[in-house]
């Protein structure tokens, strides 16, 4: 099995479709084998799930994450735990030990873009999709 964590500077990060690099690590009998830092390469929301895919990852873990990234990681069979955060290597020695506790409230909102709400509308927030925009 292989996990990936979204992480920066060892911690965390809150949103997928920006996340820098991830820490994927080897899964052996229960316990993590090998582990390696592998970079985003700048690229972003649905293009991260075709790396995560190519890389065999089965699991990811990270903060905050959008519907159309969801679905995107779903396609690819990459199983999402959602709604953590903290040091990267703790949350996936927790997955492990059954005491990962992850928020229920993960799920990025504002990548929803129904109800009138574009990709547009949430830039002068800091965000940018990048053009990567999706639904």
């Amino acid at each position: 099995m292989k996990i990936a964590v979204c992480q920066e500077n060892g911690e965390v990060f809150q949103h997928f479709g920006h996340t820098p690099e991830f820490l994927v690590c080897e899964i052996e009998d229960g316990s993590v084998s090998a582990s390696e830092i592998v970079s985003s390469g700048g690229i972003g929301h649905g293009a991260l799930a075709g790396l995560l895919g190519e890389n065999k990852i089965d699991l990811l873990i990270c903060g905050g994450i959008g519907g159309g990234a969801l679905a995107a990681l779903a396609k690819a069979g990459v199983k999402v735990v959602g709604g953590v955060s903290g040091n990267a290597r703790e949350a996936v020695d927790a997955f492990l030990a059954g005491t990962l506790t992850p928020r229920a409230d993960f799920r990025c909102g504002h990548h929803d873009h129904g109800d009138g709400h574009s990709c547009g509308d949430h830039h002068a927030d800091g965000h940018h999709c990048g053009g990567h925009c999706h639904g």
